[in-house]
């Protein structure tokens, strides 16, 4: 959504962002990046929690 604001303007022909605005949109994959990141560590924290859970209750 956000990258579609940036860009409207563009095409719409309406005065442009300054070149700030757009360099801001750029940091939207990053964003992206880290949310990623933080998924797949939380899968892996997860698994790990569910592997040790199954020892222990296979060595009873």
């Amino acid at each position: 959504m956000a990258t579609l604001v940036t860009v409207a303007p563009l095409f719409l022909g309406t005065e442009p962002f300054p070149t700030a605005a757009y360099l801001v949109s750029m940091l939207m994959g990053v964003g992206f990046a880290i949310a990623a990141a933080g998924v797949l560590r939380t899968i892996a924290v997860q698994r790990r929690q569910a592997r040790e859970t199954r020892q222990v209750r296979s060595a009873r």
